[in-house]
């Protein structure tokens, strides 16, 4: 047997083998792993050997997001100003002013989701007038969920939007006592004025698209994340969107494996577009490290259930049981992987009656198939989900939007929504992942710590103990649950002999941090593929080489991605009973979490 390319030792290795759970060695050939073990492993190492030595730290499998927009953030990640993990309104607003300051014409300041007022220690939303203040002549656009989006006067201006301008098929311009629109955009519940509003603003140059997907796909290695599934999205078109993408997998530059999904972009020409692509392309076309993985998350547009919890649940329309069945129908006879957005219990209803009237027809057989979200789901759907053979791929919405979740549905609604223990205790494939980037935040570490917690970023208590997960079982979800829903079961997700050779270290050890300080986790050395794509700290000399930023106005260049905590902050927590308790400067920064407040 040839010596390893690569040994990593002297770690905490979880691996997820019941029979073996943690190593302290590793041996790594052509990308795959191929022992584990004790520090016995360093001897079948050659002088062209590389080792690393983890001194103590814990290691795991790679995450796997298995519902993010890696395409369309790639192609946006450098023109956004990202307020994810910022703890304070006037720490957004300072960033704010000052982007708007290096922002040339006709570029925009674009705060693109990934935050929530809870978040911030003033527990409070920006109003138009701090926005205009910051940004006087810069277009602004920032996006808050899929609730609305707030434009200043200068967008405004852009936009066109004036006192004449109807308002949309639900939706709202909303306006000043005499008509003039003030730059909030509202969603009842349709988000599409947001994101067709949104898709006004002007685009980066083909070659900055390059170094904005390399510069996202480093970030989120940097958060640990080596996987993920592309769920598609609105104004995502195939082929045009995903040429950045094809030309880095052919170049060899690609840091992150990703399976990627085709959604429809055409209301009723849903059935032709899906016909125009299974002529183009098929599932499992590509490789393993970019490669087309089906159908989905929109099928019919007809069947979108926007998930506004600040607005009454939608009714979908009564031709969607057509639409979407004509759609599915096709797929199933492709033999095309699907997955649908589905947030409602009540549209779940509908979606199951469409899916089986179509088994019976034309059985699935096995077909992979999997509902995004689900929320809302009941026992009984689970049961028909499962007797389908289908999936559910989860995602932390809730830990950004479980506030306004419980103010409409209430306590005992919210306190199973999603029902995680019991998706798990049903045997029903379950992975996790962000929905990223215009909802939750793309750091998976927020998303763990829901997970275990079952608490939002703003500190509140959604779920009782027996809806939270120990933390190895979170764990399993993002890293084996998300490999079923790419069909690449046994290829990834473990660390055992055979696997893809894609592991994290971690910064802090996940199994022994204090819950709060879950979120606050990044990885210290990523590696894919047998390859060093991310180190920092002791590991940053084994890091790959740095990237430009372009363009140089770029606020990736000014602030970077997510905003970690930093050693020695202090935060005043307002707006709830601990009148502003602040912590010790010896306490980690917990973006304003510190008092008992949000507890059941």
């Amino acid at each position: 047997m040839s010596a390893p390319d690569l040994i990593i030792h002297n770690g905490k290795i979880t691996t997820l083998d019941g029979s073996q759970p943690e190593v302290t060695a590793v041996a790594i050939t052509g990308g795959r792993i191929t022992a584990i073990g004790g520090e016995e492993i360093l001897s079948s190492g050659s002088d062209t050997t590389t080792r690393i030595d983890l001194k103590g730290r814990r290691a795991i499998p790679g995450l796997n997001d298995s519902h993010i927009h890696v395409i369309r953030g790639g192609l946006n990640y450098n023109m956004e100003l990202r307020w994810d993990g910022v703890p304070s309104l006037a720490e957004a607003l300072g960033m704010l002013k000052e982007q708007a300051r290096h922002t040339p014409p006709p570029q925009w300041v674009r705060v693109i989701g990934g935050w929530t007022e809870f978040q911030f220690a003033e527990r409070r939303m920006p109003t138009m007038e701090e926005i205009n203040e910051a940004a006087p002549e810069t277009p602004v656009f920032v996006l808050h969920l899929y609730d609305r989006a707030m434009v200043n006067r200068a967008a405004l201006r852009v936009l066109g939007y004036d006192r004449d301008t109807p308002n949309p098929p639900g939706a709202e311009i909303q306006r000043d006592k005499r008509g003039n629109p003030t730059g909030l955009l509202i969603a009842r519940p349709n988000a599409m004025l947001l994101y067709a509003s949104l898709a006004n603003g002007p685009k980066l140059p083909y070659e900055d698209q390059v170094n904005s997907t390399r510069h996202f796909m480093r970030e989120l290695n940097r958060l640990g994340l080596t996987s993920a599934i592309d769920a598609g999205g609105g104004f995502q078109n195939y082929p045009d969107d995903y040429k950045v993408m094809e030309e880095l997998a052919a170049k060899g530059e690609l840091t992150l494996r990703l399976a990627y999904n085709l959604f429809t972009q055409h209301p009723k020409e849903e059935l032709g577009d899906f016909r125009k692509w299974a002529q183009m392309t098929s599932p499992g076309q590509g490789d393993d490290f970019y490669r087309m993985n089906g159908a989905g998350e929109m099928l019919a547009f007809s069947a979108a259930d926007f998930e506004d919890f600040l607005e009454p649940r939608p009714d979908l329309m009564p031709a969607m049981e057509q639409d979407l069945s004509q759609v599915v129908r096709l797929l199933v006879e492709k033999r095309w992987p699907f997955r649908l957005h589905a947030t409602y219990n009540e549209s779940i209803t509908r979606f199951l009656d469409v899916f089986e009237k179509v088994n019976r027809e034309i059985p699935f057989s096995g077909l992979r198939w999997f509902f995004d979200h689900a929320e809302t789901i009941t026992p009984g759907n689970l049961e028909r989900v499962k007797a389908l053979g289908g999936g559910i791929a989860i995602q932390d919405r809730m830990a950004f939007q479980g506030e306004y979740f419980r103010e409409r549905y209430g306590r005992e609604a919210t306190e199973q929504s999603p029902p995680l223990k019991r998706m798990l205790e049903m045997g029903i494939p379950v992975g996790a992942g962000t929905d990223a980037t215009r909802v939750a935040s793309y750091n998976p570490w927020i998303a763990l710590y829901w997970l275990v917690t079952g608490r939002t970023v703003g500190g509140m208590r959604l779920y009782p103990e027996d809806n939270c997960l120990d933390r190895l079982s979170a764990l399993r979800l993002y890293t084996v649950g998300s490999s079923w829903f790419s069909g690449e079961e046994g290829k990834k997700g473990m660390i055992v002999p055979g696997q893809f050779a894609d592991l994290a270290v971690l910064s802090s050890d996940y199994f022994l941090v204090p819950e709060e300080e879950i979120r606050g986790i990044e990885s210290v050395l990523t590696i894919v593929d047998g390859k060093v794509v991310h180190g920092a700290g002791e590991f940053g000399n084994l890091a790959p080489p740095s990237l430009p930023v372009s363009p140089d106005w770029s606020p990736v260049g000014r602030y970077g991605g997510y905003h970690g905590p930093s050693a020695g902050s202090t935060i005043p927590h307002s707006g709830c009973a601990c009148h502003g308790r602040v912590r010790s400067p010896k306490e980690p920064r917990l973006w304003g979490i510190g008092c008992d407040c949000f507890a059941f």
